[in-house]
C-alpha cells in the first residue's frame, strides 16, 4: 500500500510544473486524435468528452502515478470496446513512464505487463479476424511499451544517482565541519594548557620575588629594589607570552598558526628557566647526560613545559631553602626527564598533581608515546619523572 501513497503534495508544486504537466496532457490527447485513421472516428462532442475524461488525470501523474495509470487503463478499455479509436495509447505510454520514474521497479514492471496484456488482447479481439498474422502488429506496440519502461527506469536511476551524489556531498561537508570543530576544540585545549603553564609559572615567580623584596626592604633597600626589578622583568615576559598566545585566537583565516606561536620554548631555554627560578629563591641545577639527538620541536616544548610546571610547584610548595635538580638523560630512542626537590612542603604538593598542571603534562607526553609520574620521594621532597620516545614509535 506504500506504493499507492502520493509521491508529492499538491500545495508544494510550483506553477511551472503544473503548466508542463498540462501541456503533456494536451499533447497526449492531441496525439490520440492525430493518429492516422482516428480523426474521422473521433468527431463529435461525446467522443472528445470521453477522451478528455480518460487523459485528464495526467495532470496529476507525478502525485499519483499508479492511480493515474490505473484510471487511464480502466477507462480506456471500456471506451475502446465502444470505439477502438478511444484507446488513448500515448497517455498510457506516458503513464507507464511516470510509474517507472517515480515508483519502485516492481510496480513499473507490473504496470508495463498489464499494458502489454491489454495490447495483446485488444489486437486479438479487433484485428485477429481481419488481419492475418495480427501478432506481427504487436511487435511495435511491445517496443513502445519497453521504450517507455526503459526511459522511466533510466530517469529513476539517474535521479537516485544524483540524490546519492548530493547526499555524499552533504555528508562530506558535515564531516568537514565536524573535523573543523574538533580541530578548534583541540586548539583551544592546547592554548588553555599553554596559558596555564605561562601564567602560573610567571605569577608564582613574581609572588616569590615580591615576598623576598618585602622581607628585604627594611634591612636592604638596594636588594629589595633589585628584586622588584626582577619582578617587573618577569611581568613583562608574562605579558609578552600571554599576548603571543592570545594572538592565536585573533589570527585571521589563512594565517600560519605556527608563525603566530613562534618562537616557542625549547630545550635551549631550559638554562634561562633555571636562572629565572634561581632569581626567585629556588636553588635549582640542570644536569644533562648523553649526546642530544635531533629532538622534534613538539617534544622540546613538552619537556620545557614539564620542567616549568614541576619547578613552579616546587616554588609554591617546597618551602624556604628548597633545592631542585633537573636531569635530562638522552638514551637510544628515548629521553628521560627527572625533576627532584627536597622541599619540606612536599606533602602539600599532591593537590598540584591532581589539578590541571600535571594532568595536562600527562596528556602532552602521552601524545608522544611517553608517560609521566609524580609523587613524594622516600626521603622527603617530590619527584616528577617522564619518559618520551624520540624514534616516533609511540607517537599518536
Amino acid at each position: 500500500m506504500r506504493m499507492l501513497r502520493p509521491a508529492g503534495h499538491l500545495a508544494h508544486r510550483p506553477a511551472g510544473r503544473w503548466a508542463f504537466d498540462a501541456l503533456v496532457t494536451g499533447a497526449a490527447a492531441a496525439l490520440t486524435v492525430a493518429t492516422p485513421g482516428h480523426a474521422p472516428h473521433l468527431s463529435g462532442p461525446a467522443a472528445f468528452t470521453v477522451l478528455a475524461v480518460i487523459v485528464a488525470p495526467l495532470v496529476v501523474r507525478r502525485i499519483w502515478p499508479i492511480q493515474v495509470f490505473g484510471w487511464i487503463l480502466a477507462t480506456g478499455i471500456p471506451a475502446a470496446l465502444l470505439n477502438k479509436h478511444l484507446f488513448a495509447w500515448p497517455a498510457l505510454l506516458i503513464a507507464v513512464y511516470t510509474v517507472a520514474a517515480l515508483r519502485p521497479r516492481r510496480a513499473a514492471l507490473v504496470c508495463a505487463g498489464l499494458l502489454e496484456i491489454a495490447v495483446i488482447v485488444g489486437l486479438a479481439l479487433f484485428a485477429g479476424n481481419l488481419v492475418p498474422g495480427w501478432w506481427f502488429q504487436a511487435i511495435p506496440y511491445t517496443g513502445m511499451v519497453a521504450a517507455a519502461l526503459g526511459l522511466g527506469l533510466y530517469s529513476a536511476a539517474r535521479r537516485a544517482w544524483l540524490a546519492g551524489l548530493r547526499d555524499r556531498a552533504d555528508r562530506l561537508e558535515r564531516e568537514r565541519d565536524q573535523q573543523g570543530a574538533l580541530a578548534a576544540a583541540a586548539e583551544r585545549a592546547r592554548i588553555a594548557r599553554e596559558m596555564h603553564d605561562v601564567v602560573a609559572h610567571h605569577l608564582t615567580v613574581m609572588v616569590t620575588l615580591a615576598e623576598a623584596a618585602a622581607a628585604a626592604s627594611a634591612r636592604s633597600p638596594d636588594r629589595a629594589a633589585q628584586v622588584m626589578r626582577a619582578v617587573a622583568a618577569t611581568g613583562r615576559r608574562a605579558l609578552a607570552d600571554t599576548r603571543q598566545l592570545l594572538g592565536v585566537l585573533r589570527q585571521r583565516p589563512g594565517e600560519d598558526l605556527a608563525a603566530a606561536l613562534a618562537p616557542v620554548p625549547d630545550l635551549s631555554r631550559l638554562g634561562a628557566l633555571i636562572e629565572e627560578v634561581r632569581a626567585a629563591g629556588l636553588a635549582a641545577t640542570l644536569e644533562v647526560r648523553g649526546q642530544p639527538p635531533e629532538v622534534p620541536a613538539g617534544v622540546q616544548l613538552t619537556v620545557y613545559r614539564l620542567v616549568q610546571e614541576a619547578l613552579t610547584n616546587t616554588l609554591k610548595h617546597g618551602g624556604a631553602g628548597a633545592r631542585a635538580t633537573v636531569r635530562l638523560a638522552y638514551l637510544p630512542g628515548e629521553l628521560r626527564v627527572d625533576i627532584d626537590d627536597d622541599g619540606a612542603g612536599a606533602p602539600a604538593a599532591a593537590p598540584a598533581g591532581a589539578g590541571g598542571g600535571l594532568t595536562g603534562m600527562r596528556e602532552r607526553i602521552g601524545a608522544y608515546g611517553g608517560e609521566v609520574r609524580a609523587g613524594p620521594r622516600p626521603r622527603g621532597g617530590w619527584n616528577v619523572s617522564a619518559r618520551l620516545r624520540l624514534d616516533g614509535g609511540g607517537a599518536g
